[in-house]
């Protein structure tokens, strides 16, 4: 765009274009370049490391992880978002956006604590969720939402695949299901389709070697089924 104005006689430079372009929300086309993703949060709140890599929970809605990534479409960049359940690796939130903003997480992590309540299984406080140390997690607008929703936030490294293990393998299955398999998309409305698809299938007919070949529906209905029934509430 600079060297553009410059050929239509215009004095401006690099910087000047750069500022102009981001103020008005423009930006220019990169071909043949993925995304960055990854970007550290400088401004933001980074909680610790409460899983030091230990992906483990006793049942479900203990520890929850987090991650997002990119789908290519022929009108842009599509990002999806998902919330994981550490115990049955069940997709329990999830959402897509053409930008890469602390609401595409916020409302994975939303639709998660509604889909449980939804579902008769309302989160207790407690509950930890993970993510990596992503500018979108690490903003103040996003560590005040588990905070409401009474989770214990905790945040791997920039960068560190271990430190977010389960959630990046399941990412890599939503990437050669998915995306490798049903590219190249149109539009977001597409991938929001093909996602909502896949989700409903990994959740209720999908195999999981890590869960004895069960699906991470039939793993949670197990591990219920062996607890004690609730005791109603005392009015």
């Amino acid at each position: 765009m600079t060297r553009y104005l410059r050929r239509q006689d215009h004095d401006v430079a690099f910087c000047t274009v750069d500022r102009i372009m981001r103020g008005l929300g423009h930006q220019g086309v990169a071909r043949g370049r993925r995304p960055r993703t990854t970007i550290p949060g400088k401004d933001g709140i980074r909680a610790s490391d409460r899983l030091n890599r230990d992906f483990t929970a006793a049942g479900p809605d203990q520890v929850w992880v987090a991650d997002f990534t990119y789908v290519a479409t022929r009108a842009g960049w599509a990002y999806v978002a998902f919330v994981f359940d550490v115990y049955s690796r069940a997709i329990v939130g999830w959402t897509a956006s053409s930008t890469k903003t602390t609401g595409l997480v916020s409302k994975a992590l939303t639709e998660a604590v509604w889909r449980r309540d939804h579902h008769g299984r309302p989160i207790e406080p407690g509950l930890v969720f993970h993510s990596d140390a992503r500018s979108q997690y690490t903003s103040v607008r996003f560590t005040e939402s588990p905070a409401l929703q009474g989770l214990s936030a905790s945040t791997g490294s920039v960068g560190d695949a271990y430190d977010n293990a389960p959630a990046e393998s399941i990412i890599g299955l939503f990437k050669t299901e998915v995306v490798n398999r049903h590219s190249p998309f149109t539009t977001l409305a597409e991938v929001e389709f093909a996602v909502m698809e896949w989700v409903d299938w990994y959740n209720n007919a999908r195999l999981h070697s890590r869960l004895d070949y069960l699906t991470p529906a039939e793993h949670e209905a197990l591990y219920y089924a062996q607890q004690p029934p609730r005791r109603p509430a005392l009015v």
